[in-house]
């Protein structure tokens, strides 16, 4: 079931990112850079009321006089718009109704998006000032409220309306069978010609010009192989290129897209050969936990010897090291070379995430692994792993019980989790462990 999507929208300085850090719970920065993953924390998943929801912060629109800027800032916030279920526009009680909030208030309503509004930096308690009733003159249906995203009062009323305006969670999907794939890549590696291919017709824009798709598109499927929804998305860029907010926020759209989807599909340009960049989108599939199946596309276009899959192959899983449990296509979307395989490795991942295996099966794996490779063991204390159990899927989640967390290193973590794909597969799909600590019982 997707997530229902709120964006913060507003001018520079009114306390968005305040705002967004308080209901995220944590201060976050807008931009982690980890070593191989990106991760862009424009985005984060809360949940209130027992509603989950990801709050987007989406930087200050700020209306300029020329109309090349105009027309940037407008299309900036569309795509954050569209995007969205719910948008809180933010202003700040300081500085008053200031003709760039009127601005934004007109787009806002021209999205036809329900939008709240938040009147910010109303940090004394009591009775409210004069300058509050002013912010009515925006015209917004919800609001204004009253809110200090420096101490969190008002912050409970606003997420109330925002229950409220997306109304009953909608029930869990009735096509059970129905597969959601996201297409993900770099620009021009080949996205939209693989989603036309297996359409059969041109429904998504193919060029060759990079960064042709700028939003997420779906497409529905149903053939001999199944249901699925295909999300093309914008091709994912280097961070550091990322330098305009548009191409920023189709970087969000295909990580939205990663997070709706049960199976993620890499492509990768087999011509160009697989690169850092290559690994940074794989990142961003695996660490959201999706079963992911790696497509060298152009397989058409490179020169071939006996040994061309086998050397490509490793060469993958070199630039790849995290994602050695996802099996390697090579294809070509333009000519339909092997584009059906792809939809049984889509199906073939997706019932391996879903996988579930018995507590007591389990158990007898953990034991005869336990057996053949001693845990490990520090200053005369060892290891030692009482029990294991499987609590959820897609991906495959695991609760390890045992004396030592400390003692339980991420070597011997790998070594249970290769003797459990040795015993049940899971091939396509990250394993997920958490280790518990406790004492066996007397």
């Amino acid at each position: 079931m997707s997530k229902p999507v709120i964006a913060i929208v507003g001018r520079p300085n009114v306390g968005k990112s305040t705002f967004f850090n308080k209901l995220s719970g944590q201060r976050i920065a807008i931009v982690d850079d980890t070593p191989g993953v990106t991760r862009d924390r424009i985005y984060y998943e809360t949940e209130w009321a027992g509603r989950k929801m990801i709050l987007i912060d989406t930087g200050g629109i700020e209306p300029g006089s020329s109309d090349e800027i105009l027309s940037r800032i407008e299309e900036q916030a569309r795509l954050a718009m569209e995007a969205a279920d719910v948008i809180i526009f933010m202003t700040d009680i300081r500085a008053g109704v200031t003709a760039a909030d009127r601005e934004i208030a007109a787009i806002l309503k021209r999205s036809q998006k329900p939008v709240i509004l938040a009147v910010n930096k109303v940090d004394s308690i009591g009775a409210l000032p004069p300058e509050f009733y002013e912010f009515y003159e925006l015209g917004c249906e919800h609001g204004p409220f009253a809110l200090s995203s420096i101490h969190g009062t008002g912050s409970g009323d606003i997420l109330d309306e925002v229950i409220n305006l997306l109304g009953p969670a909608p029930a869990e999907d009735e096509e059970e069978d129905l597969i959601r794939v996201a297409v993900i890549g770099k620009p021009n590696s080949g996205k939209s010609s693989l989603v036309n291919a297996i359409l059969g017709e041109n429904r998504v824009i193919v060029s060759p010009v990079a960064g042709t798709t700028r939003d997420a598109i779906d497409a529905r499927v149903e053939n001999e192989y199944g249901k699925f929804l295909f999300i093309d998305t914008a091709g994912l860029r280097r961070q550091s290129r990322v330098d305009d907010r548009i191409e920023k926020y189709s970087v969000l759209r295909a990580k939205l897209a990663v997070e709706r989807s049960d199976v993620c599909v890499v492509m990768v340009d087999a011509y160009e050969g697989i690169t850092a960049q290559d690994a940074t989108i794989a990142g961003i599939a695996h660490e959201a936990g999706k079963a992911c199946v790696i497509a060298m596309n152009k397989w058409d276009l490179p020169e071939k010897d006996n040994d061309s899959v086998k050397v490509a192959t490793k060469k993958v899983f070199d630039t790849l090291p995290f994602m050695q449990y996802a099996p390697v296509l090579f294809i070509s979307a333009k000519t339909g070379l092997r584009v059906n395989k792809l939809l049984e490795y889509i199906n073939y991942v997706n019932m391996q995430a879903s996988t579930r295996i018995a507590t007591g099966m389990l158990n007898e794996m953990l034991n005869d692994a336990v057996t053949r490779v001693q845990p490990p063991s520090d200053k005369g204390r060892r290891l030692k792993i009482f029990y294991m159990t499987q609590v959820s899927v897609k991906p495959p989640k695991f609760v390890i019980f045992c004396n030592s967390e400390e003692l339980f290193h991420f070597s011997y973590q790998r070594y249970i989790e290769n003797c459990l794909r040795d015993t049940f597969g899971f091939k396509g799909t990250p394993i997920q462990f958490v280790i518990r600590e406790r004492e066996r019982e007397q």
